[in-house]
């Protein structure tokens, strides 16, 4: 009965990668070239960790950034950063209640990463695996299986995921990573303010005003995996407050690996281009505008090429009525143009399935200070999306075009009695085609015990809407998948959880800060699968929501700056779940095809500048085990280590030469998939680039 469940996550990792082929064939072998882990190393690996953090606490002395530093931020500046995801205001890192951690641009260009899945690999509170050369999964705080659904993500104020499946493709997101200012990244709910889908986390990638991206910058390289990348950017100004950039990029990667070194065959290519507009009509009115457009090619282990295109543009107006009163006006349109090629075997054709998105939204803020007690921000969100599918043989939707609205309004109050203690009370109400109204509130409280020192804590409720995945996936010729028949249930309803955090952060001195954020969520109605027998032998199985869930887990993230040249951090995370079957319900899966996620991660970094305007970066990720049960039985993807390390010299002020290695620990190791001749490893990969700016 798995069999039948997993053929459709195939079709759906088939759409957001274009290279799974035949991966859930059930063959058992498991090597791999990762070192497994021990809890013998686990809990050395702890109590080193432990012991830095207790000598990082200890240290007093003040650090003053040297020169060299060039574009870092110290531990002060970091804390001191303005972060709008947890209250859609701006406020310090140090003071904002949530479970938050933040990539600056800085981190991006010393880590050498890529793309927005390798920047990510920066923030401690995810988990990602890379399971294809073009294919990641990216969670938060559990359930990052291949079609994970509950993690919202934007793109400068922009929603990515697909209603196609309440996910991300993430090899359609792409950004210049040169020129974003920062990236949020918030584990646990944000229901409240940024709506459904906001379940475990909220990633929030944010683009500099084009006033700091004046003149020109060129990028270029090439190495083993990343074949080769070009990019180029121009800033310029319309007059003395209107600013502007444009910017083009491209990129070809080579293939991943099988287990036996050969190579798979899914290299893929992608170019981009786009502009930003920003201007000041006066100090209190601004304006931006800004669009991409973009288009890719996958190859596939089938000798068949899979083909992504699109293009968006945004406008936002903000007007600052006061210091403590802000107006703030979005709108968008974005559209995005998939082919998921489908291979025949056996009596099935092949085929391609296409999915065309068209997505309109306009959104209003308002914030607003009322006496001396209360800060109110509150705001309403209309959305319209066109959705047009063209079936493959194996897989289809019904209908095939789809119109949806959806509608919003929130409002959350920030109540601070004293000058210690703040209250935050809030909700969001927002009505979908599928369900209705969705109801996420959230309540939050923040105490300073000290100075720089605040313990936080929280109850929220969100959802996670149904997804025409859920509703409208069906099999359109049962001989296909005789004796099982995949159908739609248009009574599929929203997946709900609730969640109860407790979080401490703090700094202590310019040269230690840290955090620690516990939670323990409990969820209802998940998907499951049901079934109904046909006469004579026809098994029709669908969608259902019978499965309960908790989640419970501690995220540990501090920093210690050595000395001025020198900045370690270290982040630990814990995570258990348990996935049962609601009583007087089945599931044919046994609540096991939701998960594939570790119980340990260990993240240590360490970024010295060296004389001679050197620097270098190592950063040593460890995951634990990870059970996948996408086949006829669980399987284990083994844990391992792996070392990602680069070295960049600045031979002019405005001229950077380096060299990145990635998986530098392994020739090729394997971090998602179930076992099989045709699951994907990913190999060590090393790249030179030149960047220069004028």
């Amino acid at each position: 009965m798995k069999y039948a469940h997993s053929i459709t996550y195939k079709y759906l990792f088939r759409m957001s990668a274009f290279t799974e082929k035949k991966m859930f064939k059930q063959t058992r072998g498991h090597r791999t070239g990762a070192k497994h882990f021990s809890p013998n190393r686990w809990q050395a690996i702890l109590f080193l960790c432990c012991a830095i953090t207790g000598a990082m606490y200890g240290q007093s002395q003040d650090t003053i950034l040297s020169p060299i530093a060039l574009k870092s931020l110290s531990l002060e500046d970091l804390m001191n950063i303005e972060v709008t995801s947890v209250s859609k205001h701006p406020e310090k890192l140090l003071d904002a209640a949530s479970a938050i951690q933040v990539i600056t641009n800085d981190d991006i260009r010393r880590s050498g990463a890529s793309n927005i899945p390798q920047a990510l690999q920066l923030a401690d509170n995810l988990d990602i695996a890379q399971g294809t050369s073009a294919s990641w999964n990216i969670g938060a705080r559990g359930f990052n299986a291949s079609v994970g659904n509950k993690l919202l993500v934007l793109i400068d104020g922009r929603s990515v995921y697909t209603p196609l499946f309440s996910g991300v493709i993430w090899n359609m997101q792409d950004v210049a990573l040169f020129d974003l200012d920062r990236i949020e990244v918030i584990s646990g709910p944000g229901g409240t303010l940024w709506g459904a889908n906001a379940v475990n986390g909220v990633i929030n990638i944010t683009s500099k005003n084009a006033k700091e991206t004046q003149g020109w910058y060129m990028e270029g390289g090439a190495g083993t995996v990343l074949n080769n990348f070009e990019a180029l950017r121009y800033g310029g100004s319309l007059s003395s407050n209107t600013y502007f950039r444009v910017y083009g990029k491209y990129f070809d990667q080579n293939p991943a690996v099988f287990d036996n070194g050969t190579g798979a065959s899914d290299s893929w290519y992608r170019g981009e281009g786009g502009f930003r507009l920003d201007a000041a009509a006066s100090t209190a009115s601004r304006f931006t505008l800004q669009g991409d457009i973009y288009t890719g090619k996958t190859n596939t282990t089938d000798s068949t090429q899979g083909d992504a295109g699109g293009g968006n543009v945004i406008g936002r107006w903000t007007y600052s009525v006061s210091d403590v009163n802000e107006l703030t006006l979005q709108t968008y349109y974005d559209r995005t143009h998939l082919i998921a090629p489908f291979p025949g075997s056996l009596n099935v054709p092949g085929g391609s399935l296409g999915d065309n998105l068209d997505t309109y939204d306009i959104d209003f803020q308002d914030r607003v200070h009322i006496g001396e007690m209360n800060q109110i921000v509150w705001g309403v969100e209309s959305r319209f999306t066109h959705d047009v599918v063209s079936d493959a043989p194996v897989v289809a939707f019904i209908p095939n075009v789809l119109n949806q609205k959806l509608f919003s309004v929130f409002a959350q109050d920030e109540i601070k009695p004293t000058e210690k203690l703040s209250i935050t009370l809030g909700s969001k109400l927002e009505h979908n085609d599928y369900t209705g109204y969705e109801f996420e509130p959230n309540a939050r409280m923040q105490y300073t015990l000290a100075d720089r020192q605040m313990v936080w804590a929280a109850v929220s409720r969100a959802v996670r809407s149904p997804s025409r995945y859920d509703r409208d996936l069906y099999q359109p010729d049962p001989a296909y998948s005789f004796p099982y028949h995949l159908i739609g249930n248009t009574t599929f309803i929203s997946e709900t959880v609730i969640t109860y955090e407790l979080g401490y952060r703090a700094a202590f001195g310019q040269n230690v800060s840290g955090s620690v954020s516990t939670f323990y969520n409990n969820y209802d109605h998940l998907r499951s699968l049901d079934y109904e027998i046909i006469p004579p032998a026809t098994l029709n199985v669908f969608f259902q929501n019978a499965l309960q869930a908790r989640t419970r887990g501690v995220e540990f993230s501090g920093d210690y700056q050595a000395t001025d040249d020198w900045r370690l951090h270290c982040g630990i995370d814990l995570f258990a779940e348990e996935v049962h079957v609601i009583p007087n319900n089945i599931d044919l899966n046994k609540g096991l095809n939701e998960t594939a996620d570790p119980t340990k991660q260990l993240f240590l970094r360490s970024s010295l500048n060296l004389p001679r305007d050197i620097e270098t970066d190592l950063s040593l990720r460890g995951v634990g085990d990870i059970q996948v049960n996408q086949g006829s039985t669980p399987a284990t993807v083994p844990g391992y280590f792996e070392l990602d390390g680069r070295v960049g010299w600045h031979a002019m002020p405005k001229l950077e030469l380096s060299v990145t290695g990635q998986n530098l620990l392994h020739n090729h190791h394997v971090e998602y998939g179930y076992p099989g001749s045709t699951r994907e490893e990913i190999q060590r990969s090393v790249f030179g680039k030149i960047a220069w700016e004028m």
